[in-house]
């Protein structure tokens, strides 16, 4: 393993991970003309993104380009698209994050199938107090070419939370049986109507989940099942009532948003979708015909169904592995910066909005480390693009010394159509 060295001076900001937060970061550190190195796990950029390509997002193009990375690709001759559509993840990755990654300020700062496994302080663990800011912080890479470490004056952790899916069963804890069950798992977002479709087709597929990919995955399976009357579709929540995924409909400022719940609702209303109810999943059996039962167990009694696919819709959550060799501070219940967990707690609202917040909100005891983006929302699932472009232009002004600036947050985003005062009102 080798160690990349620097003068204190010369040291780089890490960025960890090149999809749209991580390459806005970049493109927000060139423009105050600090150096950077940015780490993607996978081949390209928004290589995640990329696994859930064939889904829309709920954002029009206004509110998906950082307005600093705008500035680069314009300066190429790059036209943006039409505002108002709604881009895929394919149509983000294409016709976005690519020839942004590609522009002559930025390609030369990023190393694809670079994976972060640790982070910390040189040549001290954490429990080490005296003196932490004086040493530079390290980051263990690993690549292709091996395992080194790079030396870094600041990280911003931009690399999401996908791959990194909540368990089926309750307690946050993995049903008897899941990992068994691997086989009949299909991933929170698979391709039903592209490159996954034999998977499903004539098939009964139960989807787990009460967010935006289990609609969106419910959807789809409901279009097939169009031209295959023989699918089957059966959707369990562990709540009494899916009011909350239906949403705002027109009162959703975000149209594609409002939209996926009034679809949902009316496939269900319509018997195309088997919706269950109270349904907290303890164990999971194969059949020796081939199929997976799927059992419910709580004090109101057992439910169970068998099915020859599950999609597991159960959300994502952070991974803070990397982390536990620095002073972070992390809410106990989101795993979100501790300032920011009251702004999304999804227990005390569902509504999608936020309060502006930037460097000050996601600063930590550990000095210029920064969590952004999706994985600055821990395991709350109302993360928007526009909130994780304002975080980051506020962060990287305070890591250039701009005060003023990291304190100026501005942001304005649309209305969900539905708050919810409590976890048990919406």
């Amino acid at each position: 393993m080798t160690t990349e060295l620097a003068a204190p001076s010369a040291l780089p900001v890490v960025v960890v991970g090149a999809g749209p937060i991580g390459l806005a970061a970049a493109a927000n550190l060139v423009s105050r003309g600090t150096h950077a190195v940015v780490l993607e796990a996978g081949a390209h950029a928004g290589a995640a993104i990329s696994d859930w390509g064939h889904v829309s997002l709920f954002s029009p193009w206004q509110y998906d380009i950082d307005p600093v990375a705008r500035e680069l690709l314009e300066g190429t001759g790059w036209v943006s698209p039409d505002a108002e559509s709604i881009p895929t993840g394919t149509d983000l990755v294409r016709d976005y994050l690519q020839p942004l990654a590609a522009t002559a300020e930025l390609a030369p700062l990023i190393r694809y199938n670079s994976r972060v496994i640790g982070m910390s302080r040189q040549g001290i663990d954490s429990t080490k107090t005296m003196g932490r800011e004086r040493r530079p912080l390290l980051v263990r890479v690993d690549s292709p070419d091996g395992v080194y470490d790079i030396l870094a004056s600041a990280i911003i952790d931009a690399s999401g939370t996908w791959g990194h899916n909540n368990p089926i069963g309750a307690s946050g804890l993995p049903a008897t049986g899941e990992t068994e069950a691997n086989a009949w798992l299909t991933g929170p977002l698979p391709d039903v109507l592209g490159r996954d479709r034999d998977r499903f087709a004539g098939k009964h597929t139960l989807v787990i989940g009460m967010g935006h990919s289990a609609a969106n995955t419910l959807l789809a399976l409901a279009e097939l099942r169009q031209s295959d009357p023989t699918a089957e579709i059966t959707w369990a929540i562990r709540g009494r009532s899916a009011r909350r995924l239906y949403g705002g409909g027109v009162a959703d400022e975000l149209p594609g948003r409002g939209a996926l719940g009034t679809r949902l609702k009316a496939a269900v209303e319509s018997g195309a979708i088997t919706l269950l109810t109270d349904f907290t999943v303890t164990e999971l059996t194969p059949q020796p015909d081939g199929r997976l039962t799927v059992i419910s167990s709580n004090p109101d009694g057992e439910q169970s169904v068998t099915v020859d696919a599950l999609a597991a819709a159960t959300g994502f959550r952070p991974d803070i592995g990397i982390f536990r060799e620095l002073h972070l501070s992390l809410d106990p219940v989101l795993e979100a910066p501790v300032m920011l967990a009251p702004l999304i707690d999804p227990n005390v609202h569902s509504c999608g909005t936020v309060e502006p917040h930037g460097a000050t909100v996601l600063s930590h005891p550990e000095k210029d480390v920064y969590i952004v983006g999706m994985k600055s929302y821990g395991r709350a699932p109302t993360f928007l693009m526009a909130t994780g472009y304002e975080q980051v232009r506020s962060v990287v002004a305070a890591i250039a010394g701009d005060t003023e600036d990291a304190k100026r947050v501005n942001l304005l985003l649309p209305d969900s159509g539905v708050c919810c005062t409590s976890s048990g009102g919406c």
